[in-house]
């Protein structure tokens, strides 16, 4: 199966969606292309611990260096997963201190179960009536 991409690498709008595209020369080969040094080093060796062919290259565009990996099509699908490996390893977290995210948990929990105690509440007052919006029995309360 051949994945088309059609932008170039040095596209003028980079949206940074996605960090590979298809070589602008030979459609046959996947260009990855990485700014940080870390994730870069880190997609090498995963690439050579798994005995994938690559080339690579450093490029300088818009004040910008870009380290260029050069790998043939049929390897797509192996190096798409070694690159998801790579950026999950690098990931930073949404929200970087740990306390301001069990905050962010327990509010979200405790919004849940308040949401579900008056969900039940209501169903207790709209069994008072029928479909007709007369009144059963009186409340207790």
């Amino acid at each position: 199966m051949e994945r088309r991409v059609d932008s170039p690498v040095d596209n003028i709008v980079d949206l940074g969606l996605v960090n590979y595209v298809q070589h602008p020369s030979n459609p046959e080969y996947i260009v990855y292309r990485f700014v940080d040094p870390e994730r870069a080093a880190s997609f090498e060796k995963e690439l050579k611990d798994q005995s994938i062919w690559f080339e690579k290259d450093i490029e300088n565009k818009r004040e910008k260096e870009y380290i260029l990996f050069g790998v043939h099509s049929r390897d797509f699908k192996r190096t798409d997963k070694i690159n998801f490996k790579v950026e999950g390893k690098h990931k930073k977290p949404l929200i970087p201190f740990k306390a301001f995210r069990y905050f962010i948990v327990i509010l979200g929990l405790g919004l849940l179960i308040l949401a579900m105690i008056g969900y039940c509440k209501q169903q207790e007052k709209l069994s008072l009536y029928n479909n007709d919006g007369a009144l059963l029995k009186e409340s207790k309360k």
